[in-house]
């Protein structure tokens, strides 16, 4: 049985729904010959994506191929309800997610979509995989492989591949070029922006912000913040994407050096503790701390209301911590992905290449994931490639085309 909040909140969510869809052409298409061909019939899908109203037209699509669908979010804070609610009145698909789930009503959730024993999963962030690995690895018994989201997860996946343990193949939609491309810069640089400015409602022209991270996640929130008139300082730990900081116009220091003259932090590194104990001891009085990576231990929390004299919340998604020495230091939407747990997510138009590669890596999946090893594997270049083509054709744009004699002598074969 599914579990939201509620089936009355079901309008709201099919009004989002239906918003999102008129901007996501690619995907609409793919869904138009999924209808036609139910290619996934037959097939039990599992997916862990932010729940939200682009991630339900995603499960929508695979439904309309013939796939049975349970989805739940990949972060208790990003989950909206009425979407849920939305979209377990989808045909096909069943939905297990609230807002705000404790540790341990997240993780049966995440439970119930695969006690099912799903052919492909969907993750992101890599929790159905490391519980098909563990707790729940007997629902795993009828797995083909899948497809990871996002940076953390593809991370954690070729950890377990590394050291022989991943137990089926996996598709890194995250390195796709039209994933990681748009959805890592565009899409997270603008909705990062957008949340911290929606929950704070203050400026960002004139303040120093620091990126902690130089990745395409970091490039694009840089960027935006660079837009909306800040003073951008990065921090990084690879010197090739530090001197690329310097060369792209940003100021390049560590976060020691950072930390006493930053006014906005933002992380987007995918990795822990980036901002801790010793850093908050030298932070301005009323620092912004916010965190784009996927799990909220970027900002160590722990170490901050070790340091602080008193904890309380400010305004909805704003919690204060105020040190001895009088200092308020403001944590957004408990460390968790700001864009999402205090925002929207990103554009439709963005995650309409996302999902429509999460689409085409399914298919994929069903079509040749019995022959694969176990491992992780990079999107094929044509999956990649058909995308880009259909987004184009959306957006009624044309790009010219190699004539033969153009493709002879590319392959060194013309005279």
């Amino acid at each position: 049985m599914a579990h939201i909040k509620s089936k009355a909140l079901a309008p709201s969510g099919k009004d989002k729904m239906d918003f999102v869809r008129s901007y996501m052409p690619v995907l609409a298409g793919i869904r138009e010959e999924m209808e036609e061909t139910r290619p996934l019939e037959g097939y039990r899908i599992a997916m862990s994506i932010h729940l939200e109203a682009k991630t339900a037209c995603l499960a929508e699509t695979l439904a309309a191929g013939g796939a049975e669908v349970r989805l739940t979010g990949c972060n208790p804070l990003s989950t909206q309800d009425d979407v849920a609610a939305a979209a377990n009145e989808i045909d096909g698909v069943e939905v297990f997610g609230i807002h705000g789930a404790t540790e341990e009503e997240y993780r049966e959730d995440l439970i119930r979509v695969l006690d099912f024993c799903p052919h492909i999963i969907i993750d992101d962030g890599g929790d159905l995989v490391s519980l098909l690995h563990g707790d729940a690895v007997g629902y795993g018994r009828d797995i083909i492989g899948g497809c990871e989201e996002t940076t953390t997860g593809v991370h954690r996946l070729k950890a377990r591949a590394a050291a022989g343990e991943l137990r089926f193949p996996m598709l890194d939609i995250n390195d796709a070029d039209c994933k990681h491309l748009f959805d890592n810069r565009y899409g997270t640089g603008q909705s990062t922006l957008e949340g911290i400015m929606g929950t704070t409602n203050l400026v960002i022209a004139g303040k120093t912000v620091v990126i902690a991270g130089y990745g395409w996640c970091g490039k694009g929130a840089a960027m935006r913040a660079k837009g909306l008139g800040a003073v951008v300082v990065i921090t990084e730990i690879d010197p090739v994407k530090a001197v690329e900081a310097v060369m792209d116009g940003f100021t390049v220091m560590t976060m020691d050096e950072a930390a006493k003259v930053g006014d906005l932090f933002i992380t987007l590194t995918g990795c822990a503790d980036v901002i801790r104990g010793k850093h908050f001891m030298n932070m301005k009085d009323g620092a912004l701390l916010a965190n784009s990576g996927h799990f909220d231990v970027e900002i160590n929390k722990t170490e901050l209301e070790m340091a602080a004299a008193e904890v309380w919340e400010r305004r909805p998604n704003i919690t204060g911590y105020r040190l001895p020495d009088g200092r308020v230091l403001n944590l957004l939407a408990e460390g968790r992905l700001v864009n999402l747990a205090a925002g929207m997510g990103h554009p439709a138009e963005i995650m309409d290449m996302s999902f429509a590669l999460q689409a085409r890596g399914v298919l994929y999946m069903a079509k040749k994931g019995r022959g694969l090893e176990p491992g992780v594997y990079p999107v094929p270049t044509e999956i990649d490639r058909s995308v880009a083509w259909e987004k184009l054709a959306s957006m009624n744009v044309k790009i010219d085309r190699l004539t033969p004699e153009q493709e002879e002598y590319l392959a060194g074969t013309g005279d």
